[in-house]
This record gives C-alpha cells, sequence and structure tokens, in this order.
C-alpha cells in the first residue's frame, strides 16, 4: 500500500529531477516573451512607418529564439511527462504578447509542486 507521505517522496523527487530543465524552459520563456514584445515594435516600425529594415534583420532572430523556446518546451513535457493538449497550450504562449510570462509562472508553480500540468 503507498502512503501519502510516499507520494509526497515521490513528486519532490520528480520536482528536483525537473529543476534543470525547467530552469532552461524558464529562461527561454522569458526571452521568447521579451523577443515577441520586440517583434511587435518592429512590425509596427514596418507597417506604420513604412520602414522594412529592422523587420528584415529581427525576424529571422525571433525565428531561433522561438525554435529555441519550443524544443526545450517539448524537452521538458517529455520529462515532466505533459499531455499533449498541455504542450500545445505551452507552445501557443509563446505565440502571443504577455502570454509566455504568465504560463512560464504557472508552469513553474506546477511542476515544483509536483503536479501534472
Amino acid at each position: 500500500m503507498v502512503s501519502a507521505q510516499d507520494d509526497t517522496k515521490d513528486g519532490t523527487e520528480r520536482a528536483a529531477a525537473l529543476r534543470g530543465p525547467l530552469a532552461r524552459f524558464r529562461v527561454a520563456a522569458y526571452v521568447t516573451g521579451v523577443g515577441l514584445l520586440g517583434l511587435v515594435v518592429v512590425m509596427i516600425w514596418r507597417y506604420v512607418f513604412d520602414n522594412p529594415g529592422p523587420s528584415a534583420v529581427y525576424s529571422p532572430i525571433h525565428g531561433v529564439v522561438f525554435m529555441v523556446y519550443a524544443a526545450l518546451t517539448i524537452d521538458l513535457a517529455i520529462k515532466a511527462r505533459w499531455s499533449w493538449k498541455a504542450v500545445a497550450g505551452v507552445l501557443l504562449a509563446g505565440c502571443v504578447p504577455f502570454v509566455s510570462f504568465v504560463v512560464e509562472r504557472k508552469v513553474t508553480a506546477k511542476t515544483l509542486a509536483g503536479e501534472q500540468l
């Protein structure tokens, strides 16, 4: 029979094992969030001020940053055994300004608590 103490121990051990992938995810989520805000600025610059130069340089950089975010999200998702729905939601959070910051906090809290996402 499994006691409540064993469940807590398993959750604590699991959270400890996920600290590295979680730290990498947190950095990627923050960088992606800031990068997405930068992308909004260069898109405004492009379409409002009719100057495509900054977006031509910045857009590919943002694309690479997002790919790193996606890879680190999937890495954490596999190790934390997230559902596909949770993975899709977290990936979509990296596409909407400010949402990646909110989702990063939620993912961190749940992961450190040993809860499923």
